[in-house]
């Protein structure tokens, strides 16, 4: 029987506004998950398959949800979607894309490496705020997540 843990969110965002605008979002609705902040894309990889600062992370407990921004800096947002969908450990690890563009090159492509769904941000900070409500609590309430990792072996009787 594995145990309980709390529901991270995972929030990648190199805009200092977005990034507070999105942390009151989701605290002004009693979303009380731990939240991780990465601040560019090479951290985020870090966090997700505990290296760097994060080394001794357990990867197999991944974020409930991770929000993820497309114009990152050091690595951008499609190559760190690419490296979670081609490793076997994070691959089923919910990827919302939260980024302010509109472009029709940039949704298809974060459809066909993989996002779970993509949002645009919008640009008045009240619907940017209720877009990151909705998120929260679609993502944390009503989805079913996979199994861990963990949790998916002990099925598998390994």
């Amino acid at each position: 029987m594995a145990e309980f843990r709390e529901k991270t969110i995972l929030l990648v965002e190199d805009n200092a506004d977005d990034e507070v605008l999105a942390l009151r979002a989701l605290r002004k609705r009693n979303i009380s998950n731990p939240i991780v902040v990465c601040r560019d894309g090479a951290e985020a990889l870090e966090y997700v398959f505990g290296t760097g600062k994060y080394a001794g992370r357990n990867v197999a407990e991944f974020p409930a949800v991770t929000l993820l921004d497309l114009k990152l800096p050091k690595v951008d947002g499609l190559t760190v979607l690419k490296r979670i969908r081609a490793d076997e450990r994070t691959r089923m690890m919910p990827v919302v894309i939260l980024t302010s563009s509109d472009q029709e090159t940039d949704i298809g492509r974060s459809y066909e490496v993989g996002a779970n769904s993509y949002v645009r941000k919008p640009v008045r900070s009240e619907l940017f705020i209720e877009a990151i409500r909705q998120l929260g609590l679609y993502w944390l309430l009503l989805n079913e997540p996979p199994p861990s990792r963990d949790e998916s072996r002990e099925g598998l009787g390994l």
